[in-house]
């Protein structure tokens, strides 16, 4: 196995802070030690201390983890406690599976990377706000491919116009000096992760980040500006200057469940213009005092916007309603499973 990280290290330069150490006691300190999980794969876990990495065995016993999350181990590098998250990021469970699927535990800065070609999408960028929003990490939308987009200050705009102080970076990721304004969120204790579809080069801007070919990179079909699919587990790399980049997989299938606030956040202008109509049960149709259909007319926001904004909120209404029926079907059949090993119990002492 290939070592992440050259040891030994101090935990502030795994990502540490004062929110993890206020959750360990004193036996805490007595009994374990602290780790992080920085990179996940299918068959489990490496794990890294102050003085060593090592693998963590997927255990049924073990909670839901992830790449980023903070862990107590005993002596014999057995996992003891998970700690508490201070961010984390989920999706719907590609495909039709009713579960949450974890991408990132505890990541500071979020990247979300759209090249400047045929993948320019503003919905989709939306779709990964609603996602970022909700765990309260800083976002960074960073426009790769500026070497190859001859208008690239009009489609700055049509991002920043999503949100008047959102932080947007254009960058060319083989040239260096376009990356500085990226390196002023990668320092020391920060964990900085990257969201964005297959082929808008994700894995050349890790690797330029990095200062090396951390990642494998893969080319780009030129007739549809498609990427091949190149990252397959999430792993956290050390950057030059002391953050931790966390990369993660093209995520083809991004579907929202429980994302009410993130979704809120995203579209602050339209969620404070439902405010302002006449009817509290304003359908945003043809009512008489719709704030909405005000704003739309009078062109102050898009209609692809408010489609997006009412799209987003119905999938994550109908995923959200999936995963509850889901727990609800779980916890029913939990409850019968109990009654007949119950039944059987008083079978066998009535022998």
């Amino acid at each position: 196995m290939s070592s992440h990280f050259s040891y030994p290290m101090s935990l502030p330069e795994l990502g540490w802070k004062s929110f993890f150490q206020q959750q360990l006691t004193l036996d805490d300190y007595e009994d374990t030690s602290v780790a992080r999980i920085i990179a996940h794969h299918r068959s489990g876990y490496i794990v890294a201390t102050e003085t060593q990495e090592f693998h963590l065995e997927h255990h049924i016993s073990h909670p839901q983890m992830t790449v980023g999350d903070w862990i107590l181990i005993d002596s014999e590098l057995r996992f003891k406690r998970l700690l508490e998250r201070k961010s984390l990021f989920s999706r719907k469970a590609p495909g039709s599976k009713l579960e949450q699927q974890f991408i990132a535990a505890n990541v500071d800065t979020v990247f979300i990377v759209c090249s400047l070609n045929h993948d320019f999408n503003l919905s989709r960028i939306e779709r990964y706000l609603a996602l970022v929003n909700e765990s309260q990490a800083q976002t960074v939308i960073v426009l790769t491919k500026m070497d190859l987009c001859p208008d690239v200050e009009s489609m700055r705009q049509q991002v920043q116009s999503l949100d008047p102080f959102m932080v947007v970076e254009t960058v060319n990721s083989l040239d260096n000096y376009s990356l500085k304004g990226l390196k002023s969120w990668c320092g020391q204790s920060q964990t900085v992760a990257f969201m964005g579809s297959s082929g808008v080069g994700k894995s050349t801007l890790v690797n330029s980040l990095l200062s090396n070919q951390a990642q494998a990179t893969g080319g780009i079909r030129e007739d549809d500006s498609k990427g091949r699919h190149t990252t397959t587990s999430r792993s956290m790399h050390k950057m030059p200057d002391g953050g931790l980049l966390l990369d993660t997989p093209g995520m083809r299938e991004i579907q929202l469940a429980g994302n009410e606030t993130g979704v809120a956040e995203t579209f602050a202008d339209i969620e404070s213009l439902i405010e302002q109509c006449r009817f509290s049960d304003c359908q945003h149709q043809n009512e008489p005092g719709c704030a909405v259909r005000k704003a739309l007319q009078q062109g102050s926001i898009e209609e692809r916007r408010l489609d997006n904004y009412f799209k987003l909120l119905r999938e994550q209404a109908r995923n959200s309603a999936s995963l509850a029926e889901k727990r609800s079907n779980a916890k029913q059949f939990g409850k019968y499973i109990k009654s007949v090993q119950s039944e059987s119990r008083h079978r066998k002492k009535g022998f």
